[in-house]
């Protein structure tokens, strides 16, 4: 566009509307429908914005998104970016909306449809946006996690969401954490968003060795073929590894491979594929693993290395101490590894919840409506009488939306983003004052750096609110009930040797009865493992609890020859080093 406005958002150039008119007529002509329109400034003053969308409209483009609609929020890229995402996603999301709606034949045999958000909130179908939607699956699980967690009574929560190609970890401390300006896949987006760190380790990560290393992802075997124990021709992946060790068994676990989808795990293949892997390792190296159980128990501990990794970029390094946190851990696959992930970063308490496996699609029914606006202020901390109006109006046109929407018992939250003059980084404050506003973010600004500086100018970067109503609570777990007597006794490869373990179900545990590990507690979802020196119980809720009651009686040390799983072990940590500094 050719137009231009200063940085006070006044007019220095107006928009040149007939090349325009011709740009976009052009563009129409060789079949685009979706425009994204972006303008310097334009979060200050989109009257060219809106000038532009409507030559649009008038040539007949059926979806316009602004970057004052989409994103009002300063940096150009950033806005600019979240504005193509969400010209590009809403239609995709409109034919999608609309094919749900009617197979639930919404306004007859269904009330409304709502949409879980990636800031954590729920929205009816029609408000429902592209740049909303990137992250609204993990976003679900932060919600379940949150009131679940705290419903169990633990307030200090550490997510762990391990699925089958990645793990989202998060961090909770009484309050959602989200960032206001993300990168997802290169694509810099200025939109509200659960704070989630992802990392490329899940249950169909692939193990590989490579570069004289014992490797785990970042390439996935997906759901197909999946792993080798799929019956599918799949790689060796991390579910593999606990096939081949046990922890997951054939005989407890759903028969639905094969041609026909009524075969169970294939552990010959799974075998069959690591001791390949054996034979090629053994020819490259010389101190390589002795063992297929030693070798799987090494890809297990690259994995859990990486998820550990992760969880101290969204805790430790923001100034939380993990050790004082719950685990909880959630996602197909995370029972498998929580006692693994737990001792690795000394955490003693792990909290897995009736609904694990699915717990994203159960904290999306959790969720409560929400409404979130934001406006840039750029203005020094002393000037807050001065935005009150501005904050008041916010909250009124969230509110409104909100009730439009028919949610119930609406309540307000007004933040600030503060930060110093000369600083990038902003720290939200809930605190409705300036004297509590400069102490709280000092007292965050010295958890999250070390450090701060009184003798420097805290500014207020932006305002925002967030509206929130009741949208009705999904059915509760209920508790199980049973003598706790275990199913069978399998076998299990654990601290270096073969072991016949209890494999209990979870739904017919006694609450009052603790199970030691090492044990396996199977579920509608999921396989949980208790590994030595962990015990396992479940609360009122039907929540299972699992403890660290015993020292671990195993480390690991390194000689004085490569070894390869060490090798990536230490390549990772000094990996986490290099993104610390």
């Amino acid at each position: 566009m050719d137009e231009r406005l200063d940085a006070d958002g006044a007019v220095l150039r107006p928009l040149e509307t007939t090349v325009l008119h011709a740009q976009l007529q052009a563009a129409f002509d060789k079949g685009f429908r979706a425009v994204a329109i972006a303008g310097l400034h334009a979060y200050l003053n989109p009257e060219h914005e809106t000038e532009a969308a409507g030559i649009a409209r008038e040539i007949g483009f059926t979806q316009i998104s602004t970057s004052a609609d989409v994103s009002r929020l300063a940096k150009l890229v950033g806005r600019g970016d979240t504005t193509v995402v969400d010209a590009y996603l809403s239609p995709i999301l409109r034919r999608y909306v609309n094919q749900v709606a009617g197979a639930l034949d919404l306004g007859r045999a269904c009330e409304r449809l709502l949409f879980m958000q990636s800031n954590g909130g729920l929205t009816e179908a029609r408000k429902f946006q592209g740049k909303d939607a990137i992250l609204s699956g993990p976003a679900g699980g932060i919600v379940g996690m949150a009131q679940t967690g705290e419903e169990a009574g633990f307030d200090k929560l550490i997510g762990f969401d391990m699925g089958g190609t990645s793990t989202d970890v998060s961090h909770y401390g009484g309050s959602y954490e989200r960032s206001f300006e993300t990168e997802v896949a290169g694509v810099r987006m200025r939109a509200p968003m659960m704070d989630i760190h992802t990392v490329a380790a899940g249950g169909g990560s692939i193990c590989k060795f490579e570069n004289g290393r014992f490797q785990v992802g970042p390439e996935s075997a997906g759901a197909d073929p999946g792993p080798a124990c799929y019956r599918r021709g799949g790689p060796l992946a991390v579910t593999d590894c606990n096939v081949l060790l046990g922890k997951l068994n054939p005989d407890h676990f759903p028969k639905v491979f094969g041609p026909n989808g009524t075969d169970p795990l294939d552990t010959k293949a799974v075998r069959r594929g690591f001791e390949t892997l054996a034979a090629s390792v053994a020819t490259e190296v010389q101190n390589a693993p002795t063992s297929l159980e030693e070798m799987a128990e090494g890809f297990l501990r690259i994995a859990v290395d990486n998820m550990a990794n992760a969880i101290k970029k969204i805790s430790v390094q923001r100034g939380h101490d993990v050790t004082r946190y719950t685990l909880q851990c959630f996602g197909g696959a995370g029972g498998q590894h929580a006692c693994l992930v737990a001792d690795a970063l000394g955490m003693t308490r792990v909290l897995i919840h009736p609904y694990a496996g699915v717990l994203s699609a159960y904290g999306m029914g959790l969720a409560q409506i929400s409404v979130m606006k934001e406006t840039q202020i750029d203005a020094p901390l002393s000037t807050l009488e001065e935005h009150r109006a501005t904050a008041d109006a916010l909250a009124a046109a969230a509110r409104a939306e909100v009730i439009e929407q028919g949610a119930r018992a609406v309540n307000a939250e007004i933040s600030l983003h503060l930060r110093y003059d000369g600083a990038q980084e902003a720290l939200k404050t809930n605190a409705d004052s300036v004297d509590a506003a400069r102490k709280e973010f000092e007292e965050r600004h010295l958890s999250r750096y070390g450090f701060t500086s009184p003798e420097r100018d805290i500014l207020i970067e932006m305002l925002s609110v967030e509206v929130q109503g009741e949208s009705g609570a999904p059915a509760r777990a209920q508790p199980g009930t049973g003598d706790g007597a275990p199913l069978a006794f399998v076998p299990m490869y654990t601290e270096g040797n073969w072991r016949d373990v209890p494999i209990h179900d979870r739904n017919a545990l006694d609450p009052e009865t603790s199970v030691l590990g090492p044990a396996i507690i199977k579920e509608a979802t999921g396989t949980n493992v208790v590994e030595p020196g962990w015990g396992a119980r479940l609360d009122k809720l039907g929540n299972l609890i699992l403890e660290r009651i015993a020292a671990p009686s195993r480390s690991y040390a390194a000689g004085t020859e490569a070894a390869p799983i060490l090798l990536e072990v230490f390549n990772t940590l000094f990996v986490s080093v290099d993104d610390q500094k």
